[in-house]
């Protein structure tokens, strides 16, 4: 029996050739990857410098943001099976070709309608991308040491949400809008040729392609994220509505046909028999939205109360970016040693209570290092969070199936950042009219410091708002205290010294 499961599990990893190099290829991958999650934030600052220079209204410039979403987040479910259908280095070059191209095209562009159109092919290199990152880290690396480059990864992901403002403000100023777009060019023929050399050719697996299940995953993605990002422009109008409710209906077919389809479904419905796996979907979608609705108040608050110009308000966000960096190979090397409802637990209830106090120094003359302070410990508490459940997600996967997993995961937490920066702004609207504020406070074009008699009211909404991200951040809590022991943390059985494998279950 005992040799029939090691066989087993044996037939679910991959052989990897001997001459792999984990750590040069994780670094590889963090570089393209950094730079797609970068461009999710860097053209909030550019905002002003784009409506000015073509000409454009604030409802367009929204679309070059909004654009960008939605094709990063449509494909993701389906890339990471295409990553491994044919490969994920060979995905991965193909999606970093296409946003570095795009790149250009954005930054040459005369005109909002094509800058947005051009984002939309950003957006969809960045969806070939993502997922293979994931899944590489979790074919080269053993299940007992995935955590230090998943720390890696998850350090990336949270610290690139925070350079995008900072350097979007610094070339903005330097050098105009354009070059938030032409400094990819360099950047991504660098990741090319790194990713060629260092990046392993995996085997592929020799999966049939669910046709149905990307179109009607897709199709739900679609309707369902430009429901929520349009909600609050059209005032959750019927076709808002009708949008987001036919995006959940096509989700709901997608996943009845994922429970009946004999072949292999695009999401295997067993990688949720994890626990781990399933807790940490839901927890990254928290923090995803904890982290892109932070910002709106943060920043709306340091422009229009204290009257920073784009980048010194970005550099509010310096102290929770450097922490992160530094407490990131600390928290790699306890992920591995240390049960997940540990790390993740302290980590939530750190960033959580983090959130509330920046909420709390929100005023018109409050010191301002009462801010960078609750910065920095917001750094602390998310170094906490980022890479401990993304090994947590991903320890268990078996080999043939790190791809689709990669998916749902990264497809969660770009829901959830969706749903963040949806739900703050419904929310900052309905605190600036309980203040009193209705009209005459809401930003419109360049943003301008308010007058004094109106900054102590607005800090109160900003403050008001931010409660909402804290209450976000204790659902992630309650959740990932039900995290199970990881498999490699186990007692084990006397084995043969190589069974390592028995840590990674089958999951058809």
């Amino acid at each position: 029996m005992f040799t029939a499961v090691v066989a087993q599990q044996t037939l679910t990893r991959d052989p990897i050739p001997a001459d792999v190099r984990p750590w040069p290829a994780l670094f590889a991958l963090c570089l393209g990857f950094f730079m797609i999650l970068v461009d999710t934030t860097i053209v909030t600052v550019a905002t002003p410098a784009i409506i000015s220079d073509l000409h454009a209204d604030v409802n367009s410039v929204v679309w070059v943001t909004s654009a960008y979403l939605l094709a990063y987040a449509v494909p993701v479910l389906i890339t990471g099976r295409l990553g491994d259908r044919f490969g994920p280095q060979r995905l991965y070059l193909i999606g970093l070709t296409v946003f570095t191209l795009a790149s250009l095209w954005c930054g040459l562009t005369t005109t909002i309608e094509m800058l947005i159109i051009a984002r939309v092919f950003q957006g969809l290199g960045a969806g070939l991308l993502t997922p293979q990152t994931m899944a590489v880290i979790t074919r080269i690396f053993p299940a007992d040491r995935r955590g230090q480059a998943m720390a890696l990864w998850g350090a990336t992901a949270g610290v690139a949400t925070l350079v995008g403002p900072i350097l979007g403000g610094i070339l903005v100023d330097g050098l105009g809008w354009q070059w938030i777009f032409f400094i990819n060019v360099p950047v991504g023929v660098i990741g090319f040729i790194l990713a060629l050399r260092l990046v392993p050719t995996l085997p592929t697996h020799s999966h049939t392609f669910d046709w149905l299940g990307v179109v009607l995953s897709g199709a739900g993605m679609f309707f369902l994220v430009y429901g929520i990002q349009q909600g609050h422009k059209y005032n959750w109008n019927d076709w808002v509505v009708f949008s987001i409710a036919a995006g959940l209906v096509l989700f709901a077919v997608f996943l009845f046909w994922q429970s009946r389809i004999r072949s292999e479904p695009l999401v295997p419905l067993g990688l949720f028999s994890d626990r781990n796996f399933s807790i940490s979907n839901f927890a990254i979608s928290t923090m995803s939205f904890t982290a892109t609705a932070m910002g709106f108040p943060t920043m709306l608050y340091a422009q229009l109360v204290r009257g920073y110009s784009p980048l010194d308000s970005a550099l509010l966000f310096v102290p929770m970016a450097v922490m992160s960096i530094i407490l990131a190979p600390i928290v790699g090397r306890f992920t591995d040693k240390v049960h997940p409802r540990v790390l993740c637990g302290a980590g939530f209830l750190v960033t959580a209570f983090a959130v509330y106090l920046i909420s709390r120094t929100l005023t018109p003359t409050g010191p301002v290092w009462h801010i960078l302070g609750a910065m920095a410990l917001l750094g602390i508490g998310m170094a906490g969070v980022w890479a401990p459940l993304a090994a947590t997600a991903t320890r268990n996967l078996p080999m043939h199936q790190a791809g689709a997993g990669s998916g749902v995961y990264n497809a969660t937490r770009q829901v959830g950042a969706v749903l963040g920066s949806a739900a703050i702004a419904v929310l900052i609207d309905s605190r600036i009219a309980a203040h009193g504020l209705s009209g005459g406070a809401e930003p419109h074009g360049a943003l301008q410091q308010l007058p004094s008699f109106v900054r102590d009211p607005f800090s109160q909404a900003m403050s008001d708002a931010m409660l909402l991200p804290a209450f976000v951040l204790l659902l992630g809590l309650v959740a990932v205290l039900f995290f199970e022991l990881p498999r490699h943390l186990a007692p084990r059985v006397e084995a043969p010294s190589d069974s390592e494998d028995l840590a990674e279950p089958v999951l058809d």
